[in-house]
C-alpha cells in the first residue's frame, strides 16, 4: 500500500473515532478542501490587527501602517524557483520568501501619515491593486519610498513625507532577488536601486534532454557548511544559467522628485551595494564563479570594489577584495579573507572590514580572534589595523564627536559578552572595558545606545556632552518594564530616565527634539491597544523599588481602536515556580473567557527550549504579563475550552559544548515542574494537558510524548525529529554526530518512535527550506510511528515555508489543532461513540 493510501485510510478511521458531539461542526469541509475552525476562533483571527508605526527619523510625522495577517493561499501558491538559496518568481523579479522558507512578507492594507505631536492624521492613497511592501523613509523624513509587486513587475514609488501624496517613479522595475534593492542615497533626494536590465531578454529555457549528469566532488579537507537545504541550492548548469538571469541587476540612480532614471556601471550580480557618507563612493559586492551545488549564494565567490560615481559615465573602480568559494567553513564559524565591510559614518570616505586570525574557527585557541582593518580614499594605499579583539568582533558603535566608539565583541564558548569604549583614531590607547557579562543575563541588562541618524544618512550614538542614552527591555522578576536610561562616559554612571508602569507595558521610541526632555512611546496594557504617546520628562525624581526614576507626563498622539474588544475577557497572569534541580522556571497562564476560579480546564502547554551556559541566567522572567492580548496560532485555542501555559521556560542548561547530552532529562524536568505548577494554581486538570511547539519546539513536543506521560496528546508543527539528517550541527550543538553519535540518536524522537503511543498530530509546510526543518523529517516520522503502531495523523500545508502564511493554510491549523485536542485531551478518559 502507497503512503498516500495508507495516510487516507488512517485519516478516514480518525474521522469515524473523533464523532463526539463537540466535533460535529468539523465534518463539513468547504469545496477548495480546506477545514475552518469553529466560528468564533474563525473570528477572532480574521479580526484586523492593530497598526504598527513606522516612525519617520525626524520624529516629527509616522506611517501607522496596517498589514494583511493572512494572504490568499493563491498568493503562496504563485510559481517560483529555487536558486541558491532564493526563492524568486520569474514573472516578476520578486523575492517569493526568506532564504531559510520563513514565510511570505505581509502585504500592507492601508497607511496613514500622523503628525507629532498633535495626532493629525492624513489617509495616504494608496495604488489599488498589486501588494505594497513596507515603507522606507529618507533620514529628513520628508519622503519614504516603497514598492508594489503586480504580475509582472516590481514597481518604486515614492511619497512626500509632509503631505502623504504618492506617485509612482516610471520605468524602474526592481529586482529584488539579492535584497538590498531600494536604498537612500546621502543627499536624500536621490534612490540607488537594483533595477531590472532593459535588455535581459528572455529566460534561459531548460534543454529538452540533460546535456550530462549533475557531479560534485570532494578532494579532502572537510565541507561542515554543506547542512544546507538541498532543494533550494543550484543542482545543475541550467539552474547555475537561471541564477545568473535572474541575479543579474543593473545599478540606477534615480532622482526621487523627477523620477529621472540614470544608469551606473553594467548589469551584474550584484550582492551589496552601499553609499559612503560622502555620495561620490560606493561599496559594490558583485557574485562570481564557481557557484556551489551544497551552499547557497551568500558563500558563493564575491569580488569587492570602491566605484567613484562623481562622474556616472566615467566611474572609476577600485578592486578591494576578491574572495573565493566558502563552502567549508567550521561550525559557528567564518570565512577566511575579509568580511563585514562597512563605511565608517563620521569620515567621508573610509572603508572597514573584519578579517579572522584563528581560521574562523572557534575551537582553536589563540591570543586575537579577530582584527579590524581600516582603507581611506582614494583606497590605493595599504589598509591600517585599527585593532584586535580577543574575542569575535560583533560591530562598532561611533559617537559623532571624534575619538569615541563602542565596540563589541562575543565569546562563543561562553556566551559571553564585552563592550569597550575605544578610541579607533588612537589605536594606541587602551580600552576601557564598559560592559561584561553573559549574553544571558536579562535582569542586568544595560541595555542598547539609542542611535541618531545624520542628515547624510549615517547613524552615530546619540549624545548629549559626555551623556549618551541607553534603551532596554527591562527584565526582572516581575516581568518585562522597558526603561530609557542616560549614561556618564566619563564616570560611567547612569541615571534613570523613564520606566513603563508596573501593571502597562510602554517603550521608548524616539527623541522628538534636539534635547532629552521629549520623547516618543509606544505603550499598551491588558485593556488598551498599542498607541503612540508623548512623554516630557520633569525636573523631580521618585523613588521606586531602590531606584530613581525621573517623573514625566505624557499625552497620547494616536489612537488606535481595540478591534477585538470580546478577547478582553481573557485573564493572563505570569506564574514564577523551581524546577526539581532548583533552576527557576515561570510561565504565563491564560485561562479562557468565562473562566470560574477554583474550577479545573482542559490545558495547553507552549514552550521552545533555549540552551543556557549559567543555570542562575536559564529561570529569568522575560515577557509582560501586561501586554495588549492577541491571539494567534495555539492561543486562539483559548476559545475552545483550554487554559494555555504559555511560554514555559524550557531551559536546557550546561557546558555550550556538551549541553545536549542531558537534553532529554532536563526536557522532563522542564515539562513536569510546569505542569505540577499548573495543577497546583487549581486551574488545570491534570489528566487533560496537551502540548505543542514549532520548530525545535516541536522536538520538544515528540519528545514529550515520546518519554513522558504528562500529556494526553501532542501537535508538533514544522519540527526536525532526525538530528542525523543534520549531521554537522543543530540548535548550538556543535559536535557533528561523528564525534557524538549517542546524542545525536538519543535527541532524535525518530528513534524512539517504537515508544511512542502518546496521539501526536504532525503538521508541515510542504515547502519548508529551513537547513534543519525539510518535509521529510515530517513524513519519515508519521511513517515511523505509523510502523509502529502508534497514534498519529499528518497534514501537509500546500506550498507553505517553515511559518505558514496563507489564510487556509493557517485555519487548517487551528482546525486540525482544535479536533485533535478535543479528541485526545478535552475528552480524556471519557467513552468514546
Amino acid at each position: 500500500m502507497s503512503r498516500n493510501h495508507a495516510f487516507q485510510r488512517s485519516a478516514a478511521w480518525l474521522g469515524l473515532l473523533s464523532l463526539t458531539p463537540a466535533l460535529v461542526w468539523a465534518q463539513a469541509k468547504p469545496a477548495t478542501g480546506y477545514s475552518q475552525p469553529p466560528k468564533a476562533i474563525l473570528e477572532a483571527m480574521r479580526a484586523p490587527s492593530p497598526a504598527s508605526p513606522s516612525i519617520s527619523p525626524s520624529l516629527d510625522r509616522m506611517l501607522l501602517v496596517s498589514w494583511e495577517d493572512y494572504p490568499s493561499i493563491s498568493r503562496v501558491a504563485t510559481p517560483y524557483l529555487r536558486l541558491g538559496g532564493v526563492r524568486v518568481e520569474p514573472g516578476n523579479h520578486s523575492k517569493h520568501d526568506t532564504p531559510g522558507g520563513y514565510g511570505i512578507p505581509p502585504a500592507v492594507r492601508s497607511f496613514e501619515l500622523v503628525r507629532i505631536p498633535d495626532g493629525a492624521t492624513t489617509k495616504v492613497q494608496l495604488p489599488a491593486g498589486g501588494i505594497v511592501q513596507a515603507p522606507q523613509w529618507n533620514a529628513t523624513g520628508t519622503a519614504f519610498a516603497f514598492s508594489r509587486v503586480t504580475d509582472h513587475s516590481v514597481e518604486l514609488w515614492v511619497g512626500d513625507g509632509t503631505t502623504g501624496a504618492v506617485r509612482q517613479i516610471p520605468g524602474v522595475w526592481v529586482n529584488q532577488m539579492l535584497g538590498g534593492d531600494v536604498q537612500w542615497m546621502p543627499d536624500q533626494k536621490t534612490l540607488v536601486v537594483k533595477a531590472v536590465p532593459a535588455n535581459l531578454g528572455k529566460a534561459p529555457v531548460a534543454p529538452a534532454v540533460p546535456p550530462g549528469p549533475s557531479i560534485q566532488e570532494s578532494m579532502g579537507g572537510k565541507g561542515q557548511s554543506s547542512t544546507y537545504e538541498t532543494r533550494d541550492t543550484l543542482g545543475s548548469p541550467h539552474d547555475e544559467d537561471l541564477f545568473d538571469y535572474y541575479a543579474t541587476a543593473q545599478l540606477l540612480l534615480v532622482n526621487a522628485e523627477t523620477g529621472a532614471a540614470t544608469p551606473i556601471g553594467i548589469p551584474d550580480r550584484y550582492l551589496q551595494v552601499r553609499s559612503a557618507p560622502d555620495g561620490q563612493h560606493l561599496l559594490v559586492t558583485a557574485l562570481r564563479k564557481p557557484y556551489s551545488y551544497v551552499t547557497t549564494f551568500d558563500r558563493f565567490p564575491k569580488e569587492v570594489a570602491v566605484w567613484d560615481i562623481a562622474v556616472p559615465g566615467a566611474i572609476a573602480k577600485q578592486p578591494i577584495a576578491s574572495l573565493p568559494l566558502a563552502d567549508r567553513v567550521p561550525i559557528h564559524g567564518e570565512p577566511l579573507g575579509p568580511r563585514q565591510f562597512s563605511w565608517r559614518p563620521t569620515e567621508p570616505a573610509t572603508l572597514l572590514w573584519v578579517e579572522a586570525l584563528d581560521g574562523g574557527d572557534w575551537k582553536v585557541k589563540v591570543p586575537h580572534r579577530d582584527k579590524v582593518m581600516a582603507l581611506k580614499a582614494p583606497f590605493t594605499g595599504a589598509p591600517v589595523e585599527l585593532f584586535r579583539t580577543e574575542q569575535r568582533y560583533q560591530g562598532l558603535q561611533w559617537a559623532a564627536r571624534p575619538g569615541v566608539a563602542l565596540r563589541y565583541e562575543y565569546d562563543h564558548n561562553r556566551h559571553w559578552q564585552r563592550t569597550f569604549i575605544v578610541n579607533p583614531d588612537d589605536p594606541k590607547q587602551a580600552p576601557r572595558k564598559l560592559w561584561d557579562m553573559s549574553t544571558e543575563e536579562q535582569y542586568a541588562d544595560p541595555g542598547s545606545p539609542v542611535m541618531s541618524i545624520r542628515p547624510d544618512g549615517t547613524w552615530v550614538l546619540r549624545q548629549e556632552g559626555d551623556t549618551i542614552f541607553l534603551r532596554g527591555g527591562g527584565a526582572s522578576p516581575d516581568g518585562d518594564r522597558p526603561f530609557l536610561d542616560s549614561l556618564d562616559l566619563r564616570t560611567l554612571k547612569s541615571a534613570r530616565l523613564f520606566r513603563s508602569g508596573k501593571v502597562e507595558f510602554e517603550q521608548f521610541v524616539g527623541f522628538t527634539g534636539k534635547d532629552s526632555k521629549r520623547f516618543l512611546t509606544w505603550h499598551q496594557s491588558l485593556l488598551d491597544p498599542p498607541n503612540a504617546y508623548l512623554r516630557s520628562l520633569g525636573k523631580g525624581v521618585k523613588a521606586e523599588a531602590g531606584e530613581a526614576v525621573f517623573t514625566s507626563t505624557r499625552s497620547a498622539v494616536t489612537h488606535i481602536p481595540d478591534p477585538t474588544p470580546e478577547i478582553r475577557k481573557i485573564r493572563k497572569r505570569l506564574v514564577k515556580y523551581k524546577r526539581a534541580d532548583g533552576v527557576d522556571l515561570s510561565f504565563t497562564l491564560y485561562t479562557p473567557p468565562g473562566y470560574q476560579e477554583g474550577t479545573r480546564v482542559p490545558a495547553i502547554l507552549y514552550a521552545y527550549p533555549l540552551d543556557y551556559a549559567d543555570p542562575s541566567k536559564a529561570g529569568q522572567v522575560s515577557g509582560s504579563q501586561y501586554t495588549f492580548t492577541r491571539l494567534r496560532n495555539y492561543r486562539l485555542l483559548l476559545l475552545a475550552g483550554y487554559a494555555i501555559i504559555d511560554n514555559a521556560s524550557f531551559p536546557i542548561v550546561g557546558d555550550p559544548t556538551k549541553a545536549y547530552d542531558t537534553y532529554l532529562e532536563q526536557l522532563v524536568a522542564n515539562a513536569k515542574a510546569a505542569v505540577d505548577k499548573a495543577v497546583e494554581l487549581g486551574v488545570v486538570d491534570r489528566d487533560r494537558i496537551g502540548v505543542t511547539g514549532h520548530s525545535h519546539g516541536a522536538l520538544m513536543t515528540a519528545n514529550l510524548v515520546a518519554h513522558s506521560d504528562l500529556f494526553k496528546a501532542g501537535v508538533a508543527t514544522s519540527g526536525s525529529y532526525n538530528k542525523t539528517l543534520t549531521p554537522f550541527g543543530f540548535q548550538n550543538e556543535r559536535r557533528s554526530v561523528w564525534e557524538a553519535p549517542e546524542v545525536y540518536r538519543k535527541v532524535s524522537t525518530f528513534f524512539s518512535a517504537d515508544k511512542l503511543k502518546t496521539p501526536l498530530l504532525i503538521m508541515h509546510g510542504a515547502d519548508d527550506a529551513n537547513p534543519g526543518t525539510t518535509p521529510l523529517q515530517a513524513t519519515k516520522l508519521y511513517e515511523a510511528i505509523r510502523g509502529n503502531g502508534g497514534t498519529t495523523r499528518l497534514v501537509m500545508l500546500p506550498f507553505e515555508p517553515h511559518w505558514y502564511t496563507a489564510r487556509e493554510s493557517n485555519e487548517q491549523l487551528l482546525y486540525e489543532m482544535v479536533r485533535w485536542f478535543d479528541t485526545y485531551v478535552k475528552t480524556a478518559g471519557k467513552p468514546q461513540p
